[in-house]
């Protein structure tokens, strides 16, 4: 686990979309990738027969709710004990994303609150493209660009987690000054 000091300089969250880790990595090699913890979730539960899902949704929570990668990968070794035989693919499936899981654990508890999905960013992204395709063309492109802010700028006012942004933007210019000012 890297040390404050020594984070990579950027972290990227991925959707699990097979080529994005080694597409970032090519295009950012200092980066730190990691998956999507909710669309892992959910992959996870597809598999569970209903009856199952809460049961082990509660300890999967074990593994991405535990304070450190150590502690994680304990949980993550309980969990295939415990349902190795019923879903073995789950902790399969956990393992085989397991280096773009464990930078997840290098943040503090309110960071990881936010990170730990790509959510709030595919929300984002389908409200711009919502305000774009409802225009069809623009006379100019600062006219793109004033829409574009508009909308973001709407969707932070009315954004369920933009309160928790504000909260980690300090501990993020901190950890990361140089880009996160430039």
């Amino acid at each position: 686990m890297p040390s404050h000091g020594s984070r990579a300089n950027h972290c990227r969250v991925t959707d699990s979309l097979k080529g994005f880790p080694e597409a970032i990595t090519v295009a950012f090699p200092d980066a730190a990738v990691q998956t999507c913890i909710v669309h892992l979730l959910r992959h996870s539960l597809n598999v569970c027969a209903w009856k199952d899902r809460k049961a082990v949704a509660a300890d999967l929570r074990l593994i991405y709710g535990a304070p450190t990668a150590a502690l994680a990968a304990a949980e993550l070794d309980a969990f295939e004990e415990k349902w190795a035989g019923q879903y073995a693919s789950i902790a399969l499936a956990w393992r085989w994303a397991w280096q773009e899981v464990i930078p997840f654990f290098a943040f503090a508890p309110a960071i990881c609150k936010i990170i730990y999905t790509t959510n709030d960013i595919e929300s984002l992204n389908r409200v711009t493209r919502k305000s774009i395709k409802t225009r069809g063309s623009f006379p100019t492109k600062q006219a793109a660009t004033t829409l574009i802010y508009l909308a973001i700028r709407n969707f932070e006012k009315g954004g369920r987690n933009v309160r928790e942004w504000f909260a980690v933007r300090n501990q993020f210019a901190i950890m990361f000054d140089e880009h996160f000012n430039a």
